[in-house]
């Protein structure tokens, strides 16, 4: 039976807003003050600005803010006139938003399994699962690691498709040197607080090249309304206000650094882990440029999260559920994205999938830890981190 070192040091979350703040937070105040005393805060040119922004920095040509990335998703498969009847391809390794915006413009979701490695679609897979009522992909862009949209960019031309790409975690992120949310029809994107350009709440994002789509998204985010008090359609009230924009327009001119930041822990972690048994790092695509919204290992699972939580795991070698148990103990925060597949939620039990039909998202679900990753990680922050792992380690092999 093992029991881990005990290590007196300072907690370590798994993401640190404070920090951020405490660097810009003069920036954040003196703009955000500039907006309040301007009485303008829906809308406006401090909205506009940001978007204009984005839109350089992600080599667009349009960029339409909204209030969420789950309506960012929603208002770009209504835009694309995907509604009841369509089907829409996604992943079952995600968070549930991607395939919750299919079902909210009565839409279909059908899923296709990840490959191992980078936890997005697997393209060998994607044509497989087409039919004459599939109107879209949604490819998914999970934790900073882009898809491979060469690939799926050609199937979805192939098959006169649409595409949609969920950019929320890999805003920055490039594939084959070119920026995610510039491949498709629309790019999705959040601006969740803890997301590599996160607001101080919820914010939204679509962007496209197609001026005729940008009208309409603009259009369904204010009650589809064009002239004032004149609707053409039913649409949302779905905007992103002053406060918001001003102070992404403020962090947007840190992201590269905060990216680099993210990707240089990485690269420490994964020269650690890499002698560590029981530890698989994260790969990364040749072509990618992978962001790092989270940094998620493997680790084995005994599939008995009660059990392993609550005595040390009996099975030789490290656990998942017994090593967040332990690094949290530790002072080391960690987090599960996702335990439960898309497939396997009681929210979609009428499509009929059962546990076994998409075995690599599952797996996944058994294995990935993400550890603490923030740009503000000090190297010590970095070092207490790995050796707490390294502990672990050794404490199991004895």
């Amino acid at each position: 039976m093992c029991s881990s070192p005990e290590l007196p040091v300072k907690s370590i979350p798994a993401f640190n807003l404070t920090e951020q703040y405490r660097r810009i937070g003069a920036e954040l105040e003196a703009a955000t003050a500039a907006v309040l005393a301007s009485g303008g805060y829906i809308g406006g040119q401090t909205v506009a600005a940001f978007e204009t922004a984005f839109a350089a920095a992600m080599g667009v040509t349009e960029a339409v803010s909204c209030n969420s990335g789950t309506d960012a998703l929603h208002l770009a498969l209504r835009a694309l006139d995907i509604g009841p009847g369509d089907e829409v391809i996604t992943s079952p390794f995600t968070f549930f938003a991607s395939a919750e915006a299919i079902s909210l413009v009565g839409a279909t979701p059908i899923l296709v399994d990840i490959e191992p490695e980078f936890f997005n679609l697997d393209c060998r897979q994607l044509e497989a699962a087409i039919t004459p009522r599939t109107k879209a992909i949604i490819p998914v862009h999970l934790f900073g690691h882009p898809a491979e949209m060469s690939e799926i960019m050609a199937i979805a031309q192939a098959h006169n498709l649409r595409v949609i790409e969920d950019c929320a975690q890999a805003t920055g992120a490039t594939w084959q040197g070119q920026p995610v949310g510039s491949f498709g029809d629309c790019g999705c994107f959040s601006f969740y607080p803890t997301k590599n350009l996160g607001a101080c709440g919820d914010g939204g994002l679509v962007t496209t090249n197609n001026p005729e789509v940008a009208e309409r998204l603009r259009s369904l985010r204010q009650h589809g309304m064009r002239v004032r008090y004149y609707h053409d359609e039913i649409g949302l009230n779905s905007r992103l206000d002053a406060l918001q924009a001003v102070i992404l327009s403020i962090k947007l001119r840190y992201l590269d650094e905060w990216n680099q930041q993210r990707q240089a822990i990485a690269h420490r972690y994964s020269e650690a882990i890499a002698a560590i048994p029981g530890l698989v790092a994260p790969s990364v695509h040749p072509d990618a440029d992978h962001v790092w919204h989270q940094y998620t290992v493997r680790v084995r699972s005994c599939g008995d999260r009660r059990r392993c939580v609550s005595n040390p795991c009996d099975r030789q070698g490290l656990c998942r559920d017994w090593l967040q148990q332990q690094l949290q103990a530790q002072g080391v925060g960690s987090m599960i994205y996702y335990p439960v597949p898309v497939h396997l939620q009681q929210a979609y039990s009428q499509l009929g999938y059962k546990a076994g039909d998409f075995p690599e998202a599952e797996r996944a679900a058994q294995e990935v830890l993400s550890l603490p990753m923030f740009p503000e990680l000090t190297e010590d922050d970095q070092a207490q981190v790995i050796t707490a792992l390294k502990d672990l380690a050794i404490a199991v092999s004895q």
